[in-house]
């Protein structure tokens, strides 16, 4: 499991397993977002399991199953909040942690300017410039 930062308290990664709880405890990580749909992996996976490990090692776990077509408004602000309420550094992933941060990166719209939300998704080593068109979009309308 690689941790990637994106800002002082929110960070990204790939697929995580039981295994690396120690690991996320050890990173200070406060809360776990899973953004994986459960379809997405084998059972060993899915949120039931990881969930399990990761309260387990004391640390929250929330499930918002993110695909294309469920990257709602509603979905960024349930993400927004989750991040948003804890006392602490948040993790969130999916497949390769570039959904977790698209979804962040829309929930940043009226906080960051576009170019902040890009440069800090760069930074984490996701490259959302083709997000920039609906990021400023959606910056006229807040």
């Amino acid at each position: 499991m690689e941790i990637h930062k994106v800002t002082h308290n929110f960070f990204v990664s790939a697929q995580i397993e039981t295994a690396d709880t120690d690991a996320i405890a050890e990173a200070g990580i406060v809360r776990v977002i899973c953004n994986r749909p459960d379809q997405e992996v084998p059972v060993p996976l899915q949120a039931d399991a990881i969930g399990s490990a990761v309260r387990a090692a004391g640390i929250d776990f929330a499930v918002l199953p993110i695909t294309h077509q469920s990257m709602t408004q509603s979905a960024v602000a349930q993400q927004s909040e989750l991040i948003n309420s804890a006392d602490g550094p948040v993790l969130a992933y999916c497949a390769s942690g570039t959904r977790s941060t698209v979804i962040w990166a829309l929930g940043q719209v009226g906080t960051l300017s576009v170019d902040e939300i890009l440069n800090c998704a760069a930074q984490a080593g996701y490259d959302l410039s083709d997000l920039r068109p609906t990021l400023q979009g959606l910056s006229t309308n807040v």
